[in-house]
């Protein structure tokens, strides 16, 4: 059940009149009151002889009753309550026992004040209920409503379980603002996919994603199209900016901006400079990339490599380090789902997408980051953007299944993070994340691995049983089920590759699977073989490397013809 606080207003009878009107669409079915201070209040979708203005004047009564000059400019309240599709249908009574419960969880009307304000709860729809209310109490006094939004999710959660609805997430206060009713019903309007200030906050955080300084950021915002007005001091300080589209207008015609503190939290000028300001911070040896990470790819492919590295590095810092530095690695690991999602190709771009504005939201919590200790990831956004768009082939398209398999571990080790620390909501979308780049990845990895499993395929049995010995010698533990997986032709291919370049198959082995746990995996021979061709240095794209090891293949003799003997000639009569 999603409570949602809207912003006050000055005319209460405007609002009653969208609420009892067919709304923007047209979906406004059957509008009636539900519930309402006074059990006899008059309700205009029931009573044909009763107006809007009827119930407007009894609702302003305590307003109209106090001295022009001591009434508030805006002294209505608004609250929706909406439940979730999957939820039971509700009955009049039931919604009704739930608007008492919210406008006495907020403080518009506690249970047992008879001098708390008048309110009135309408119903227009099968899943959800407005509450209309004027902020001026009977005795006079203006109501004290403090966290009317944090009492209502409050009060939702008891709900939920009283009624048996599905169990929302508890929020923390970090979270971006969600989109008015009034930006999704324009956006429906328009045929947009997302409102302006989502697809605004998704366009600003890849801008933001590896920047170094202001420049850069702006130069970037300019690049994706963006309207943007800088707030500049009478001193020539920079104090902030907004941005806006440039096809969404007003009434007037001028550009609808969104202060970046408002598109969300960590997306202010100040938040953002902090990235800026702490750049060598950076703990020593933390960003070092792995000492077997091999030679430096030229591209887009030596990006993603390098990435792949920097998050191997936060991953082991999420097992073992603090709370503040492992915020600090989860947010560096939101920039580089940014810039992957600005530079994937087409058949992952979109599940990268999605991935990079889901995880916004795990990025984000009361654990303050150490800023500094993200240098390495948000380098290596730097270095995605920087190396440019990948076209999905060779060794760019390999080497981004290698990358999106890295970071699925890194999400879902955020997501386990989140879930220890009680934040209920980051854990969900890290996970939510971590589904979107399985998908990714299956699409990226498709090619390379049918490649390396043919590879695996065409070697000789003593070669492919001196694989799996190595398997056996170093993760016994695991030896049996990668042996029976459809994968392991791919591994022992790698494991072949490792030592045709001169590694230990089993020194390497057990090295990747020391680091981190592989029960998520939904291959766990795909997993290594990502993790021994980085550390290895092996190509990601093995269809031009030479096989070696393979055994003969079967000879192709012609029809008619006997291998080492001359043709048969045909006999003429």
């Amino acid at each position: 059940m999603i409570p949602c606080v809207h912003d006050r207003g000055s005319k209460t009878i405007g609002l009653i009149a969208y609420l009892y009107g067919p709304g923007r669409d047209e979906v406004h079915t059957d509008p009636h009151l539900v519930a309402a201070w006074d059990p006899l209040a008059p309700d205009p979708g029931r009573d044909p002889d009763t107006t809007y203005a009827d119930l407007q004047r009894l609702l302003d009564q305590p307003v109209e009753a106090l001295p022009e000059k001591e009434r508030p400019a805006e002294h209505v309240w608004h609250l929706s309550v909406r439940a979730a599709p999957e939820d039971p249908y509700l009955t009049d009574e039931q919604w009704a026992d739930i608007a008492r419960r919210m406008v006495a969880a907020t403080g518009v009307a506690p249970t047992g004040d008879e001098a708390a304000c008048r309110w009135a709860a309408v119903r227009h729809a099968d899943d959800h209920i407005h509450i209309i209310a004027t902020l001026v109490r009977e005795d006079g006094r203006q109501a004290r409503i403090r966290q009317d939004g944090r009492r209502s999710q409050t009060e939702a959660r008891k709900v939920e379980i009283d009624y048996g609805l599905r169990r929302l997430n508890t929020g923390d206060g970090t979270a971006a603002k969600r989109p008015t009713s009034a930006e999704r019903h324009k956006a429906k309007r328009e045929n947009r996919p997302q409102t302006a200030r989502e697809e605004l906050r998704e366009t600003v955080r890849h801008a933001a994603a590896g920047t170094q300084d202001e420049s850069e950021f702006f130069d970037r915002l300019a690049a994706a199209g963006l309207v943007v007005h800088r707030r500049v001091a009478p001193s020539g300080d920079l104090l902030g900016y907004k941005v806006a589209l440039p096809d969404d207008r007003n009434q007037a015609g001028e550009p609808v901006f969104y202060a970046g503190s408002t598109l969300a939290p960590d997306l202010s000028l100040p938040k953002i400079r902090k990235r800026w300001a702490a750049g060598d911070a950076e703990a020593p040896g933390d960003a070092a990339a792995d000492a077997a990470a091999g030679p430096r790819w030229p591209g887009p492919a030596g990006a993603r490599r390098r990435a792949s590295s920097a998050m191997w590095q936060a991953l082991l810092v999420v097992d073992h380090g603090t709370d503040e530095q492992i915020a600090a690695r989860i947010a560096g690991a939101g920039e580089v789902l940014d810039a992957l999602a600005t530079t994937a190709a087409a058949p992952t771009r979109s599940e990268l997408r999605r991935a990079a504005f889901v995880f916004e939201r795990a990025t984000r919590s009361h654990t303050q980051a150490v800023r500094g200790h993200d240098r390495a990831l948000r380098q290596a956004a730097r270095d995605l953007v920087r190396s440019g768009p990948v076209l999905g082939r060779g060794e760019d398209g390999a080497s981004t299944a290698m990358v999106i398999d890295m970071a699925f571990f890194l999400v879902t080790a955020a997501a386990h993070w989140h879930a220890r620390k009680n934040h209920a909501q980051q854990a969900a979308a890290a996970r939510q994340s971590a589904e979107h780049l399985r998908t990714a990845y299956r699409a990226a990895a498709r090619h390379p691995m049918a490649v390396l499993h043919r590879r695996g395929q065409r070697l000789t049995q003593p070669r492919l049983q001196r694989q799996a010995a190595h398997l056996r010698a170093a993760v016994p533990e695991l030896a049996g089920q990668i042996l029976a997986e459809p994968g392991w032709p791919a591994l022992a291919a790698t494991l072949a590759d490792a030592e045709a370049a001169g590694h230990q198959p089993a020194t390497l082995l057990a090295e990747v699977t020391r680091r981190r746990e592989l029960h998520t995996a939904d291959s766990v021979s795909d997993v290594l073989v990502w993790r021994l061709r980085r550390i290895a240095g092996l190509p990601a794209d093995a269809e031009q490397l030479p096989v070696t090891g393979t055994a003969p293949a079967p000879s192709r003799a012609l029809p008619g013809r006997r291998t080492g003997t001359r043709p048969e000639r045909s006999r003429r009569r």
